[in-house]
């Protein structure tokens, strides 16, 4: 897939490079990655994408939904880049109780 095709690929791209401008050039206070579907499919392997989410890891690391991840069989292959694998929808439901608002790519 081309970076200019629709998709999962340029949409993971984008939200995690803002998310890791937005943390170390201070544009949020806080920012929180969580990794829901298609994109954890990515994670596991889009080298690419290993490599921001690897490097947004090392920021403060996202999370990906041990659900999908378990279905897939690739809990494993997200783990080992430093991220860490859960079941979000209370991790979800709590940031947005915090007031953490919510942006979807």
């Amino acid at each position: 897939m081309k970076a200019t095709e629709p998709g999962p690929v340029p949409k993971t791209r984008a939200g995690l490079t803002f998310a890791c401008f937005s943390k170390v050039q201070g544009w949020l206070d806080e920012v929180k990655v969580v990794f829901l579907g298609p994109s954890e499919r990515l994670l596991a392997e889009d080298p690419d994408i290993r490599k921001v989410a690897r490097d947004m890891a090392e920021l403060d690391p996202p999370v990906a939904c041990k659900m999908i991840s378990d279905q897939q069989g690739i809990s494993d292959k997200i783990t080992e880049i430093g991220l860490n694998v859960d079941f979000v929808g209370t991790i979800i439901s709590g940031f947005i109780k915090d007031g953490y608002v919510p942006m979807v790519f």
